[in-house]
């Protein structure tokens, strides 16, 4: 076990604008000794550059080999070495000119491992690239600030999520969860997670715009607790929401996390949602994020 946890290093989280993150979490250059987790999650220009610097020094060693058997190519110069990569950049790649090619036994058997090689390296960067072209990603907007306010009289937590491509997510689902200190009865801290009840967690569709509430009566974790507890405390509130993309028919999940000082008390929404002259309706996305306090 000892020799297991000396390749991790020490997680430091850090507290930036309310919320408390983990350092190198979700960074790509942080997974060396995950290469496949890597080539997944690292940028198309990154993912694009390691394939090439890997596809040249694997032509410059299978090079090497060639010169290492002498005069082994015909038509090449003898101990050229551009003449023996370009050669194995053809080999590797099976296209075949014909102005090379091997005439010993030795440089016979390196052609046979390079087009082993070659296959190998294709399924696997075919794999890769499929891969990462099908990954579901999750295009859902979350309001810039989470609000308690009033809703039927009684205090409730409110925000709301839009489907930024505007096609069906089907049987959206949210989950919401309060994070926040807190101390034992032995006076022991502790970093709690609440499961914060919704008024309705499900949704058959979501097309343009759904409203999350969670009702803070007397059973919630945020009963009697203000703007300045949730400070003290360093509570942040974790969003989920998943369903099934209706296009592509794949799972997808967003998160998102409000800090204490997204969440305003007494504040309300303002309705996107405007009727034209005609009787047609229309959502006006620019006032997404606005709010307004209340009266």
């Amino acid at each position: 076990m000892k020799n297991k946890l000396r390749h991790y290093r020490t997680v430091r989280i850090e507290n930036q604008d309310g919320r408390f993150t983990i350092r190198g979490m979700g960074k790509w250059y942080h997974q060396w000794r995950d290469p496949y987790h890597l080539l997944l999650t690292i940028p198309w220009v990154g993912f694009a550059g390691i394939v090439s610097i890997a596809y040249l020094l694997l032509n410059a060693l299978f090079a090497l080999a060639y010169l290492a058997g002498g005069d082994s190519l015909e038509g090449a110069k003898p101990g050229s070495f551009s003449d023996a990569f370009f050669f194995s950049v053809q080999t590797l790649a099976s296209i075949g000119y014909g102005a090379i090619h091997p005439k010993t036994f030795y440089a016979n058997s390196i052609v046979t491992l390079e087009s082993i090689a070659g296959l190998l390296l294709i399924a696997v960067l075919t794999g890769l690239a499929f891969a990462r072209f099908s990954r579901p990603i999750a295009k859902v907007l979350f309001s810039q600030f989470i609000l308690i306010t009033t809703h039927n009289r009684q205090p409730t937590l409110t925000f709301r999520v839009a489907n930024e491509r505007h096609n069906f997510i089907l049987e959206a689902t949210a989950q919401m969860y309060l994070i926040i200190d807190e101390l034992t009865d032995e006076g022991a801290f502790m970093r709690r997670i609440h499961e914060l009840k919704l008024m309705r967690h499900r949704t058959p569709s979501l097309v343009l715009t759904w409203t999350i509430m969670h009702s803070i009566d007397s059973d919630s974790p945020l009963y009697g607790l203000t703007a300045s507890d949730l400070e003290q405390r360093h509570a942040n509130i974790s969003i989920l929401v998943g369903g099934v993309d209706e296009t592509v028919a794949y799972t997808i999940t967003a998160r998102h996390v409000y800090a204490t000082e997204d969440i305003l008390f007494e504040h309300r929404f303002e309705d996107i949602i405007y009727t034209s002259e005609n009787g047609d309706r229309y959502f006006d996305y620019s006032r997404f994020h606005q709010v307004q306090p209340l009266d």
